[in-house]
């Protein structure tokens, strides 16, 4: 399970100049937060986070990572953080084994990779060869299942440890697949698991700039599931920024961009004037996500461009060569070459972790269940067993997901449809059955625009062969 680092390219911790540095007030204790996948890129950003978090004087930054190289690495490199910060108080250890680490944790970050880059060509290459272009394929489609039937047992384990040595720490989950991970962590394991994902605070910023108004008067809503939760309301001074918002989009879609250098980002809005909001996920990765974008050349060429913006094999060509750069530039920080001076993210980890231990309310938008502890789904028209992204309010109490209500029917036909392909995902990946990951790619949106059910079947099988070493156990 070594560290995720490659998925933070094109998706690095959205920072802005904050008004405020943090909340009033002094941590209630030391915290101890185990780090799960140290290697991973996200590891010094969010550790630098919390050792700038105001009050936060003391505590214990618990690192583990199977690759023993990585792992001395980043323990080098968190150290000289602490010291470059004066925080004299926080100290680091490390282990490959992570029972060594869990008990007495109050939080555990969640940042595992299963197999490494092993299975990234094998992932995209397979479904190529059935007509499926996947542009990221981590949390949906071909490579995004198989993501998951690759890690979600060794994440269940995790949490079955966790459960035995810290059964009261909350556990803040990064990997993708996100929706899958949530939903069987909420089916198999007692711990509370909140999934954090970046494409909230990116695109409540991003629509800001683009409709004019300063982030901190614009009024919002979001709701849906991982990367496909909805602005369903925008607003700012009483004004309705959606009209605007329109005019851009179909001069940008017409090939008349009113602001040339942000031309791009096509799928998100020509979705936005389909469906009526826009999507918190970036072009590239959504268009994964839906039936329309990446069926034919000519589609991906009428909406898709290169990198994130929705180029063919753009995770699979380029993924050796970011963790490579990743394991060049910690050695080039800890040996001073490059800075370690960053502010404080505005990933959601630092600030729920501050919130708890000041017991001071702060809104986030997590991933967990629909329906939990006996209340009514957070959103109504979604299934209540399935995974969710709402507003969640953070305090001493832990996290607890608000109400949104009922998402238009034709945003909530686009997440429901989803939430079936990880409800058979997750089922197939902790029954360890081919079967229900059949079924899974079946429901696929993209997969089903190009594929038939026996090729899907086909596919399905020739890539379980070619993975058999990283899923024991399947039947």
């Amino acid at each position: 399970m070594s560290g995720a680092d490659e998925k933070t390219r094109g998706h690095a911790a959205h920072t802005r100049d904050a008004e405020e540095r943090g909340l009033p007030g002094e941590f209630s204790r030391p915290v101890r937060i185990a780090m799960l996948g140290a290697g991973s890129s996200f590891t010094p950003r969010l550790v630098n986070d919390v050792l700038r978090t105001p009050g936060a004087e003391r505590g214990q930054i618990a690192l583990c990572d199977i690759d023993e190289n990585r792992l001395g690495t980043m323990h080098a490199l968190i150290e000289k953080l602490i010291a470059s910060l004066g925080r004299d108080g926080w100290t680091v250890e490390s282990s490959t084994k992570r029972t060594d680490l869990l008990e007495g944790s109050h939080y555990l970050v969640n940042c595992i990779e299963v197999s490494g880059v092993d299975c990234v060509r094998i992932d995209n290459d397979i479904p190529a060869r059935y007509g499926v272009d996947q542009c990221i394929g981590d949390t949906i489609g071909p490579g995004g299942l198989f993501k998951g039937l690759r890690t979600i047992p060794v994440w269940l384990d995790v949490l079955r440890d966790a459960e035995r040595l810290c059964p009261d720490a909350i556990v803040l989950n990064y990997t993708n697949p996100m929706s899958m991970m949530c939903l069987a962590a909420a089916r198999e394991s007692t711990m509370r698991v909140v999934g954090l994902c970046h494409s909230v605070q990116a695109t409540s910023s991003l629509l800001a700039r683009r409709a004019g108004v300063r982030f901190r008067d614009l009024e919002w809503e979001c709701a849906g599931i991982n990367h496909l939760a909805w602005f369903t309301r925008l607003r700012s001074g009483g004004r309705e920024l959606y009209p605007g918002l329109f005019e851009q989009a179909r001069a940008d879609l017409a090939g008349q961009p009113a602001d040339p250098d942000d031309a791009g980002d096509l799928v998100r809005k020509d979705m936005m004037l389909h469906f009526g909001a826009f999507i918190t996920e970036s072009s590239g990765h959504l268009s994964e996500y839906l039936p329309y974008y990446r069926k034919s050349a000519e589609a991906r060429d009428a909406y898709c461009r290169d990198g994130y913006e929705g180029g063919s094999s753009f995770y699979a060509d380029h993924w050796p060569d970011w963790r490579r750069e990743a394991d060049r530039s910690r050695l080039a920080m800890l040996h001073g070459d490059e800075p370690i001076d960053w502010k404080r993210s505005w990933e959601y980890a630092s600030w729920i972790i501050e919130a708890r231990e000041k017991d001071q309310p702060y809104r986030i938008h997590g991933n967990v269940p629909n329906r939990s502890r006996g209340a009514g789904p957070a959103i109504e028209n979604l299934p209540g067993d399935g995974i969710v992204e709402v507003a969640c309010m953070v305090d001493r109490n832990g996290f607890a997901p608000t109400v949104y209500g009922r998402l238009p029917p034709q945003m909530a036909a686009i997440c429901s449809s989803h939430m079936f392909v990880y409800e058979l995902g997750a089922q197939a990946a902790i029954e360890r059955s081919v079967e229900a990951a059949v079924q899974a790619l079946l429901l696929d949106p993209l997969t089903a625009a190009v594929c038939t059910p026996d090729e899907v079947r086909r596919m399905t099988l020739e890539m379980f062969e070619a993975e058999r070493e990283f899923l024991p156990g399947f039947h």
